[in-house]
């Protein structure tokens, strides 16, 4: 199920919104301001940047100048040729056939007692557009039409596509039913088959993800590539994907960045976050931060926008190998039973189920869906049992307004007083807010500062947050960006996005710190991965439970595309286990290894364990030893990993890729047990073999024959020691016959030699009753 389509968010979701021209063009190289605790850039830079900053763009500001005042006249004489040139050829509607043929329509014309400003259908049955060539028609009744027929016949098509979009738009975002949304779908089909770009999008992606409509790559593919045709940039990216996988088409990765380049040119954000991916990797394209840089904060400027001061939802980031060894416990999901127990326990009152289940349904997650009205009613119910925790989370709710709770400043104050009359961090961190905004109240720095120190100590996120926004901008206190970093800092480490996204624009502006694009790159990669598309995780591990895995592989391999490391390790697991159809056997294993690798890239343990088994089988490629042991050997040394120290303890001790090392692979085997409890049993079996096999080989290299040839026994035991020998030998020898002739003695006679002797009756009296 989508959880894009139910919250009506597919614009900015998956196939993400499309950035205007203005967005695009954008300086975002020069100083920062805070707003809300985002930083957004500026054209100009800070006043109280250091002199040594200043130093260093110095040369570069003067030759901008100089550039400038060299230019400045042709620019200015190119803009005027060409806003003289538009005026000359803005075009003229000229009349096609009723009374005035050819004649130019006159704007405003006075129909029916109503001036028109441009063509209209009104007065005509078949829809038709027309003018009028005078400005009265009544007067003059000079006419003609404003297009072809067969312009107007493929503009009411087009109107009516629009018609029938719309109802299914409308159908898919009110219902939260899949069947409803099937029968939204069977709308957009029915628009995207008359040729409207949006259903067409929206239709192509259901059938690459099996959405509400049954999977078929190669449809979505002719969609994608008419789409294409006529520019759309979510079709250009969804195409460059589709080459980039190999999905229904030859793998082409220079057709792949081809596309994606086009469709980040468009402005889909989704193709700027795979193009930053690809640049930080070096996958494609040669590797270049800076290049990655300008994708990745491009992308992050939008995702920072959107975050409220709720955070935004939860990313769940399940990863399906731990699943399979340990359900349930790894995805962090709450079970249903779980659930309805917490449930119960708020209907019973329970003021901390009640505040526990209203922060789940705000801001979603954990198996739990995003649900405003749910959430107000748990909150309101602990704040009227006065838990100042609900206080605060209501005052958030209504500081922000949504459908469910209006928004109101006096109602959020009231709330955020109380809480934070009680000591509540939430409750002062949203009074602050109140003060540095003058929401319901006169702004006033130095209470806003008050109440955000005061939540900060508490460790609350927000309050850490907005108080390093203070300290970069210099409200109410003195500009300070050692401070600001602190706090972003604190504030990062609590999860923040705004956090990520502040320090990593103080990192790639070298503002407080030393310029890193490395650190920069990987903080906005963080906030990208945090973004509406961030929601397509739990939609692929959905379909991978309800058994859809040819679903479940495609959305994780455009999300890892995207660079989502937990996507590009469970489309590895999919693959691994080949439980999608949809690619080819001897394809299973290659593709597989591919993202295994990108996911070890990026750290992931499991995946550079992975990586050794490949070459060390030969799984989708030749068996290499020596690169087994070279992946075994980085996940030792850099994740410490169990697996991986027995891995190579067993090469060490078999030689392969290696040199045979009994001592080294005893070690490895040692280090694996002190590094996870779990591997003590198969190390000890190993220990145990080892050792016999040791021992033979100790056995096998030693020359008994040699040994006793060197040995001296007139010098060991003198030069009569014959005669000492001879002596021991008749000693054991007595000693054992005298032996054996008292055992002789000892044996009792055999039964058969005894005499005979009759068997006599008891008496009468002794035998028993009868």
């Amino acid at each position: 199920m989508s959880l894009l389509d139910e919250e009506g968010n597919q614009d900015e979701s998956l196939e993400s919104k499309t950035l205007s021209a203005e967005d695009q063009v954008k300086d975002h190289s020069t100083g920062t301001r805070v707003v809300a605790g985002q930083i957004f850039l500026e054209s100009g830079k800070s006043d109280s940047q250091s002199e040594n900053e200043e130093n260093f763009h110095s040369q570069e500001e003067e030759k901008e100048n100089s550039l400038e005042e060299l230019n400045s006249l042709a620019v200015s004489n190119l803009l005027n040729k060409d806003l003289e040139e538009a005026e000359i050829q803005s075009p003229v509607l000229t009349a096609i056939g009723g009374t005035a043929d050819g004649e130019p329509c006159h704007f405003p014309f006075l129909f029916m007692e109503k001036e028109y400003a441009e063509c209209t259908a009104d007065g005509r049955e078949d829809g038709r557009l027309w003018c009028a060539t005078t400005y009265d028609y009544k007067k003059d009744q000079k006419w003609g039409f404003c297009e072809s027929e067969q312009q107007s016949n493929k503009r009411r098509q087009m109107q009516e596509a629009e018609d029938v979009y719309q109802i299914g738009m409308k159908i898919l975002n009110e219902s939260s039913k899949k069947a409803q949304k099937k029968v939204a779908y069977q709308y957009l089909l029915k628009a995207a088959d008359m040729n409207h770009t949006k259903a067409m999008e929206k239709v192509s992606y259901a059938l690459l993800f099996g959405d509400y409509l049954k999977q078929n790559i190669q449809s979505s593919k002719e969609l994608f590539e008419k789409l294409t045709e006529e520019g759309s940039p979510k079709g250009q990216m969804a195409l460059g994907f589709l080459y980039a996988s190999g999905l229904g088409v030859n793998s082409s990765q220079a057709k792949a960045l081809v596309y994606y380049t086009f469709g980040a040119l468009g402005g889909n954000l989704i193709a700027h976050m795979i193009l930053g991916y690809r640049y930080w990797a070096g996958i494609g394209v040669l590797q270049s931060c800076e290049s990655a840089l300008t994708h990745y904060r491009l992308v992050a400027n939008h995702v920072a926008s959107d975050i409220s001061l709720t955070g935004g939802t939860v990313v769940q980031r399940i990863r399906l190998a731990d699943e399979v060894e340990n359900p349930g416990m790894a995805s962090g999901m709450l079970e249903e039973d779980l659930i309805q127990y917490y449930q119960f326990l708020a209907e019973k009152g329970d003021v901390q189920a009640q505040v526990g289940l209203g922060q789940l349904h705000l801001h979603g997650g954990r198996g739990v869906e995003q649900n405003h009205q749910r959430a107000f009613e748990y909150f309101n119910q602990a704040a009227n049992a006065g838990n100042s925790h609900a206080m605060a989370f209501l005052g958030k709710m209504y500081s922000e307004g949504s459908d469910v709770v209006p928004q109101s400043n006096e109602t959020a104050l009231q709330y955020f007083k109380k809480a934070a009359d009680m000591g509540n961090p939430v409750g002062q961190s949203g009074l602050g807010m109140a003060y540095l905004y003058g929401r319901g109240v006169p702004v006033n720095y130095e209470l806003a500062l008050k109440y955000f120190q005061k939540a900060a100590e508490q460790g609350w996120v927000d309050g850490q947050l907005q108080l390093g926004s203070m300290y970069y901008n210099g409200i109410g206190v003195k500009k300070d960006y050692k401070q600001a970093l602190k706090y972003f800092n604190l504030a990062s480490q609590g999860g923040h996005i705004l956090a990520f996204y502040n320090l990593a624009q103080m990192h790639a502006t070298g503002t407080g710190v030393m310029r890193s694009c490395h650190t920069a790159v990987e903080l906005f990669k963080n906030v990208c991965e945090r973004g509406r598309w961030s929601e397509r995780l739990m939609t692929a591990y959905n379909s991978y439970k309800d058994g859809d895995s040819n679903s479940a592989v495609v959305q994780y391999l455009l999300l890892a595309e995207q660079g989502y490391e937990v996507a590009q390790s469970n489309a590895a697991f999919i693959l691994d286990q080949k439980e999608a159809s949809i690619v080819g056997e001897n394809e299973t294993y290659p593709r597989a290894l591919l993202h295994w690798n990108r996911a070890a890239s990026q750290g992931y343990t499991v995946a550079r364990i992975k990586l050794g088994d490949y070459h060390f089988y030969g799984f989708g490629t030749d068996v290499d030893y020596e690169t087994a042991f070279i992946h075994y050997r980085l996940a030792s040394e850099q994740q410490h990993s169990a697996q991986a120290m027995f891995n190579l303890g067993y090469m060490h001790e078999k030689g392969l890729g290696i040199k045979q090392d009994i001592h080294l692979a005893k070690r490895f085997y040692d280090m694996a047990a002190e590094a996870s409890p779990d591997a003590q049993v198969p190390v000890f079996l190993a220990l145990c073999k080892l050792g016999v096999i040791y021992s033979l080989q100790y056995i096998r290299e030693i020359n008994l024959r040699e040994i006793f040839s060197h040995i001296d026994m007139d010098q060991l035991l003198g030069p009569e020691w014959d005669l000492y020998l001879m002596t021991i030998i008749a000693l054991l020898l007595g000693t054992i016959i005298a032996y054996r002739q008292r055992q002789h003695q000892a044996i009792p006679r055999p039964a058969g030699l005894r005499p005979a002797v009759p068997q006599q009756e008891p008496p009468p009296e002794h035998q028993p009753p009868q």
